[in-house]
């Protein structure tokens, strides 16, 4: 059998229920390819008590460990929640093709974490990815998708691409945001929710060029239309930092 389990935010973050799953499981790989983590494997591995194997895109993508999940108990760890990124509908679809059973086990995710920056869940639009840029690869399409939210007064959630340091995102999204004619007025950084360490700053670009000390994972949000316990909230953030 197949078990896609979420870690949630932090290295406890995992359910119980996730745990006791991982103990009848013979596999256990680690997707490491999609976030920082804030935690190292061998946290992670004090924790559920099992090794990990950390596995890349290429592996993922390629699907052999859903032909070992025919004969045995395999665990696909994935952090946050376990269905966010849209490879393991793939794999879940793949699976039952071959006849394989297949469980998902939730945990909390970033989507559900931002709430804790104020703004209401039901007001973010569609989600973007910032790509980190390339000397021939520097796309602004995701800006796009602002554009898209910002008509519609939506707020706009862009996760950030694993290794892009904080200071080159700013760069990337000025430099997008001036392309696509996108006022950034002030941005919402939220660095390692629901870790414990976590912190969120209310700033303008240019202040938050001073933050050189954001630590990965971390997250950036554009403001939609606000509502005024949003902007209440915003404040007394902005006085709290």
């Amino acid at each position: 059998m197949l078990y896609i389990i979420g870690l949630g935010l932090n290295k406890e973050g995992i359910s119980q229920e996730g745990l006791e799953t991982l103990n009848r499981c013979k596999q256990v790989y680690l997707e490491n390819y999609t976030v920082d983590f804030p935690y190292s494997n061998i946290e992670l591995e004090e924790v559920i008590g099992k090794k990990v194997t950390p596995v890349d895109r290429k592996f993922v993508e390629g699907l052999s460990f859903v032909d070992e999940a025919k004969k045995k108990n395999v665990a696909l760890l994935v952090y946050g929640s376990p269905l966010t990124a849209t490879t393991h509908i793939t794999i879940i679809d793949e699976a039952k093709k071959s006849g394989i059973k297949v469980r998902v086990i939730y945990a909390a995710s970033i989507l559900d974490a931002v709430a804790e920056t104020g703004l209401q869940l039901y007001k973010f639009g569609k989600i973007t990815s910032m790509p980190a840029w390339k000397e021939s690869f520097t796309p602004t399409s995701f800006m796009e998708i602002v554009e898209e939210n910002q008509s519609i007064g939506a707020h706009s959630l862009i996760l950030v691409d694993i290794g892009l340091d904080f200071a080159d995102a700013l760069k990337e999204l000025k430099t997008a945001a001036k392309e696509h004619k996108i006022d950034l007025n002030k941005l919402i950084v939220c660095q390692r929710l629901g870790t414990g360490k976590g912190k969120i700053f209310y700033k303008n670009l240019e202040e938050l060029k001073e933050f050189s000390g954001v630590r990965k994972p971390y997250c950036i949000i554009l403001p939609g239309k606000l509502h005024f316990v949003e902007k209440d909230y915003l404040k007394s953030l902005n006085k709290k930092s």
